[in-house]
């Protein structure tokens, strides 16, 4: 469906260019390469945005109603989704209203909703029966209602940083690109080392500038370097250990890149249970085993701020 929505071309990929690599080119056109040594241009021409049920009416919820062709249903934290609107339904409430909200949506369009939650999510979906949901990593930012949003591109990642995954993918990719933001469309594996690095980006900066009352992101990343730096080193190998997979390199780098793009946003531990609550369980679950904690400085530092 998304792909009917989207003006696209197919051009010869120059000879330069690594046959795995995604690019934004000037003019948001996303190239992605095909098998066949074609690559497909998705150009930010959009003749029509895909539909969706958004739920949600604030900043981000907004945001996205803006972006689309006018056929969109909003609808309110709390009130009931339509059962009988086709195509994609994206979740922009806190995590703590996903109960509700997946009360109030029928069974059968569970599987079309998009989740644009931070945070770990993964033992939420599987104690729903929701493996494999679609998710949006949001790497954009709204600061008031009604203000178009800024992207999170940053110095190490200049082609943006947001991404998607599952079947809606595309249509979202189409609606953000509509809207002048990047989007790219990932497989599960690729999201899923990308939205630990979020959580990993959130807990870290969060807790560091926690720890020093007042300090910005951008304080955490420019004053308190040793800090952060120790405790991104520990959480990711805390979290690879525990999903069996391995980050790609430099991730310090790029964290502390998005942490300059958005240097101005305050600090604060929030939803601990779907950010550094994860880490903690971990903590929690090694040391009823008799075995060291994976996390030591992080339970520390949270132990010190009367936070467990």
């Amino acid at each position: 469906m998304a792909a009917r929505s989207l003006t696209s071309l197919s051009i010869s990929c120059p000879p330069h260019l690594s046959p795995s690599r995604q690019i934004l080119l000037p003019g948001a056109c996303l190239l992605k390469r095909r098998a066949t040594g074609l690559v497909t241009a998705m150009a930010s021409t959009i003749t029509k945005v895909v539909p969706a049920v958004i739920v949600g009416g604030g900043r981000v919820g907004r945001a996205l109603q803006d972006m689309g062709s006018g056929g969109d249903v909003l609808v309110k934290r709390g009130d009931p989704v339509p059962e009988d609107f086709e195509g994609p339904i994206l979740v922009c409430t806190r995590n703590d209203d996903l109960e509700s909200v997946l009360e109030a949506t029928p069974r059968s369009r569970w599987s079309d909703l998009v989740f644009f939650q931070n945070g770990m999510l993964d033992p939420w979906f599987e104690s729903k029966g929701l493996g494999g949901a679609d998710q949006v990593l949001a790497y954009f930012a709204v600061s008031k209602l009604g203000e178009p949003p800024t992207d999170g591109k940053t110095d190490t990642n200049p082609e943006g940083l947001t991404a998607a995954y599952g079947k809606w993918a595309s249509a979202v990719a189409g609606r953000l690109l509509a809207g002048g933001l990047s989007c790219k469309v990932l497989d599960k594996e690729v999201f899923k080392k990308q939205m630990l690095e979020k959580l990993i980006w959130i807990c870290a900066f969060m807790l560091v500038g926690a720890r020093h009352p007042g300090a910005t992101v951008g304080a955490v990343e420019r004053e308190y370097r040793s800090e952060v730096s120790i405790l991104i080193a520990e959480l990711a190998s805390a979290a690879a250990a525990e999903n069996d997979l391995v980050f790609e390199d430099a991730m310090e780098d790029r964290l502390c890149a998005y942490s300059r793009a958005v240097a101005h946003f305050p600090t604060a531990v929030k939803e601990l249970k779907w950010r550094n609550g994860w880490f903690y369980s971990l903590s929690e679950k090694a040391i009823a085993l008799g075995k060291p904690d994976p996390c030591p400085i992080h339970t520390a530092w949270l132990k010190e701020l009367n936070i467990v």
